[in-house]
């Protein structure tokens, strides 16, 4: 198609070119004229009819392309499915609940403050007594209890052997100024609880010496003495206080001494 319109231009071209020389033509030149027309008709014809294809094919181009009446054009765009979502290009990681403590937990046992906290139950320190004074009042409350008289020093070790080596803290051993009545008595407070068993050693080796091995005689002179020391005579000890008393009511004394330390 582009030969047929180069033709047809050179063809104008010709014919533009020989009006403008003027006058009369030659017969060759009417000749070659009447040619340059018939290829411009020609042209002119074949560049219609081209023409008319090219814009009839064009038309059943566009015709085709159009819809038909009734019909609904096509949907070239793409569609998600029904029922599925797009893929959500900016995806959010997800997150993870926290977990709240539970309501009902019960919280754990608060310590209360030092100040109200009960200390251990202490120990009681362990009583005291005047022995002294004790073997004092025995007069007043016993019945026939007799003049009594201390033993002290060398006559203390000679009754009592070992017992002042044991550093006592208080020591305090009466007999009857009568040695008819057999009455006795010692108090001892050691210093440790340990001495306690050994000063109660001290004390039945003298009723043990009193009273004799039956091969051997005792101490005691009189019949109603050894009566005495063999039914009456008491070894208590109440922490580190250490009694033994020798007297016909034995028992009362061994109730008075226990009541010191109630």
């Amino acid at each position: 198609m582009k030969k047929r319109w180069t033709a047809l231009l050179l063809a104008l071209t010709m014919t533009l070119a020989l009006t403008a020389c003027g006058g009369e033509q030659p017969s060759g030149e009417e000749d070659a004229q009447e040619s340059v027309e018939e290829t411009v008709d020609d042209a002119q014809t074949e560049t219609g009819e081209d023409m008319t294809e090219t814009g009839t094919e064009e038309a059943e181009d566009e015709q085709a392309q159009e819809p038909q009446l009734g019909e609904q054009p096509a949907d070239t765009t793409e569609k998600p499915q029904t029922g599925s979502s797009p893929a959500d290009t900016n995806e959010k990681p997800q997150s993870q609940p926290v977990e709240k403590p539970s309501t009902e937990q019960k919280p754990a046992q608060e310590q209360k403050p030092a100040e109200e906290q009960k200390p251990a139950e202490e120990q009681k320190p362990a009583a005291s007594a005047d022995l002294s004074a004790f073997a004092a009042d025995l007069a007043a409350s016993q019945t026939n209890w007799p003049g009594m008289m201390a033993l002290e020093g060398e006559a203390l070790d000679t009754y009592y052997p070992g017992l002042s080596a044991l550093s006592p803290k208080q020591c305090v051993v009466q007999m009857a100024m009568i040695s008819a009545s057999a009455v006795e008595i010692a108090l001892v407070e050691v210093a440790s609880s340990a001495d306690v068993e050994t000063v109660k050693g001290i004390f039945q080796s003298r009723i043990d010496y009193q009273l004799g091995d039956g091969e051997n005689p005792g101490g005691l002179l009189y019949p109603a003495s050894v009566e005495l020391w063999q039914n009456n005579a008491r070894i208590v000890s109440n922490g580190n206080y250490v009694m033994l008393v020798v007297f016909e009511n034995a028992d009362g004394v061994v109730d008075s001494f226990n009541a010191l330390f109630a």
